[in-house]
């Protein structure tokens, strides 16, 4: 078995795209994201990554990404796979993160399609195959349109996926669910397959799914890592019923651009400090109140925190 068919065999379940969490100052609060990283652990997420578009890689220096992902590298320990964001709007930054990632150990690369200046698709081939070639990592592309501006078509992965061995799965975030069908038909039912979409998570893995890198894994790990469980050992009913419970939460998460309601909702349960760096702020007060009952709902808010 190659490194690449034993990084398949591991990469499953929950990918918890964790927050970078920040001091009233902007700066990273460290200590906070160590927390967060352990809770997640011992709450039975299967992975861990960051500087994901959860993550605000774009608030965020080159060298403040290396060392988040050094941080986190060192908190894991390696008790569950590592799959941090390397990607970037620029080749060059996302070549040097992504080597980076390789040297401090991660077991995967998670590389965004370039956001905003909307590559062809054959731009698209030539920017993943030059990173793919320039390291020794599973590479794990994210496709998310909605914030990039362009799709990446299945020919092209495809494509991809047949000349680079290392390219081993995909994030959709992807509303297209046509689209997510032929990425396992035209690259092979043993691509890994994530949804990047709340919504999608039970209904990629009915199709063949590896698993899920959902922002509401920050809010309830245990409940979001708990539907791919289930399924694993075919309690079906139990994956569904969590499917809909979750769909109250999943949907006040994303009435603001993600990360800014889940920060609020974790500043609610005392995990952090809510705050963002600009242009990204909170959201509005009424928004922020309809987070709050939600959250009511499914966990208990700490009485020392000011609601």
């Amino acid at each position: 078995m190659s490194k690449f068919d034993e990084a398949k065999a591991i990469l499953r379940g929950s990918i918890a795209p964790v927050i970078t969490p920040f001091n009233d100052d902007e700066s990273i609060d460290y200590e906070s994201f160590k927390h967060l990283i352990s809770w997640h652990i011992n709450s039975g997420t299967h992975g861990i990554s960051v500087t994901g578009t959860t993550g605000e890689p774009s608030s965020l220096t080159a060298e403040e990404r290396v060392k988040v992902m050094e941080t986190a590298a060192a908190e894991i320990k390696g008790r569950v796979p590592f799959m941090p964001g390397t990607g970037s709007v620029n080749h060059n930054e996302t070549l040097y993160l992504t080597k980076k990632a390789q040297e401090i150990g991660a077991d995967a690369a998670l590389i965004i399609v370039p956001y905003y200046n909307k590559p062809s698709q054959h731009a698209l081939y030539n920017h993943f195959k030059t990173i793919a070639d320039s390291v020794d990592i599973p590479i794990i592309i994210y496709n998310i349109p909605g914030r990039t501006g362009v799709n990446l078509h299945t020919d092209t992965l495809a494509r991809i996926n047949e000349d680079c061995l290392n390219v081993i799965g995909i994030k959709e975030s992807n509303k297209d669910f046509e689209h997510v069908n032929r990425v396992l038909a035209k690259c092979g039912r043993d691509f890994l397959l994530y949804s990047g979409i709340e919504l999608l998570c039970y209904p990629m893995l009915a199709i063949g799914g590896a698993g899920h890198i959902s922002a509401t894994a920050n809010i309830l790990p245990d409940k979001v890592a708990e539907i791919y469980n289930a399924w694993t050992r075919k309690d079906i009913d139990h994956a569904l019923n969590l499917h809909y419970e979750l769909l109250e939460l999943n949907d006040v998460l994303f009435k603001d651009t993600n990360p800014a309601p889940l920060k609020a909702a974790l500043g609610m349960m005392g995990k952090i400090s809510p705050v963002l760096r600009k242009p990204m702020d909170l959201p509005e007060h009424s928004l922020q109140a309809e987070i709050r009952q939600v959250l009511k709902k499914y966990v208990k808010l700490p009485d020392s925190v000011k609601q």
